[in-house]
């Protein structure tokens, strides 16, 4: 299948993987701050943005993570540095643990609870298609972006209104968006011991939607990201660059955030 995505800057790739409901746009406020010491590649996962949902197969996160690796091995050869947020991280594990990745950074990564979620009915999902004009024309003011984006962004005045007026539409417009919801919630990550290469697990203070597992293999590396939500491209965007070119192998980064106690 074809997914859609663009291309930045020069250096090690780094390719990003956007949460669940949006789409590439999401790195939009830090590419050009990555681009400077890397290949930046924000692509819309399948059934999000501009990529069609899979077709004859359960969109699971190790389905999406076969699709990207396919979709990434038509453009170049050799391995990927690979970090997602959310739905995204867990896709980036995925590609970690196939050995698709060189690297993995996930940034409060789906996928790492106890158990498997219990069902649960896509109603914000069908309301933001349902009343898209309403809620983008909200979302535009501060008050608007306040009440609908508090659960995922610990900041929500900081996040322009064009910007929120993309993810409300993104999030409303995903073809894959129940398919894949619904796939998530049915199943969990516990490989995390088997992946054999780095691992980042970057965890936003503020987050209102992923708790942080009670246990962590001891090799992989475990950060708090101090003052930022779910989504911290907004909240945190300097210390979130700084994470992901230290998890891609950068050198000589300022410390991205306060190491996790043990």
């Amino acid at each position: 299948m074809e997914i859609a995505f663009q291309t930045a800057g020069s250096g090690p790739r780094l390719v990003l993987l956007h949460p669940l409901g949006a789409d590439r746009h999401i790195w939009d406020p830090i590419v050009a701050a990555l681009a400077a010491e890397r290949t930046v590649i924000t692509l819309d996962l399948p059934g999000f943005g501009e990529s069609p949902p899979l077709a004859d197969v359960a969109p699971t996160p190790r389905a999406l993570a076969d699709a990207v690796a396919t979709a990434l091995g038509r453009v170049a050869e050799g391995r990927f540095h690979v970090a997602g947020n959310s739905l995204g991280g867990w896709v980036a594990l995925e590609l970690g643990l196939s050995g698709a990745a060189a690297s993995v950074t996930a940034i409060a990564p789906a996928g790492l609870w106890p158990e498997p979620l219990v069902p649960k009915a896509s109603l914000a999902h069908r309301l933001a298609r349902a009343l898209e004009p309403l809620a983008v024309t909200a979302v535009r003011t501060r008050a608007g972006r306040g009440l609908l984006l508090n659960g995922s962004v610990a900041h929500p005045g900081r996040v322009p209104g064009a910007d929120a007026a993309r993810l409300v539409r993104a999030y409303g417009r995903s073809p894959g968006f129940t398919a894949v919801n619904d796939a998530m919630r049915a199943a969990r990550f516990n490989s995390l011991e088997r992946i054999r290469v780095p691992v980042t697990l970057v965890w936003p203070d503020h987050d209102r939607l992923i708790e942080r597992p009670l246990w962590i293999p001891d090799p992989v590396h475990n950060v708090v990201l101090a003052d930022a939500g779910h989504i911290p491209v907004w909240d945190a965007p300097e210390r979130l660059v700084a994470a992901l070119l230290q998890g891609s192998g950068g050198v000589g980064a300022a410390a991205p955030a306060t190491r996790a106690p043990a």
